[in-house]
């Protein structure tokens, strides 16, 4: 889907001197916000930005954007991990 978004040129600029800077960088926020809050997976993330797994972990932490990952996240991969262990 395409979006178009119009603003100010002095407030464009904040994102970039030519059109195509300023959308990447809006694309890249949006990503960031959705991502913080809940509403994008990394996965989802990685998808918007054209990155692949490690390059979208990069992304991120680069921009300080913690982790979405719970608690309850690590209780169910450690019992994925018990049951793989468990069947060697």
């Amino acid at each position: 889907m395409q979006v178009t978004v119009e603003m100010p040129d002095q407030v464009a600029r904040q994102w970039g001197e030519t059109p195509d800077a300023v959308g990447r960088h809006v694309l890249e926020d949006a990503a960031i916000e959705g991502y913080r809050a809940g509403r994008l997976s990394q996965r989802q993330v990685g998808a918007m930005l054209g990155l692949d797994y490690w390059q979208t972990e990069a992304f991120l932490n680069q921009r300080a954007v913690p982790l979405n990952y719970s608690a309850n996240d690590l209780a169910v991969d450690n019992a994925t991990l018990e049951k793989i262990l468990s069947r060697s």
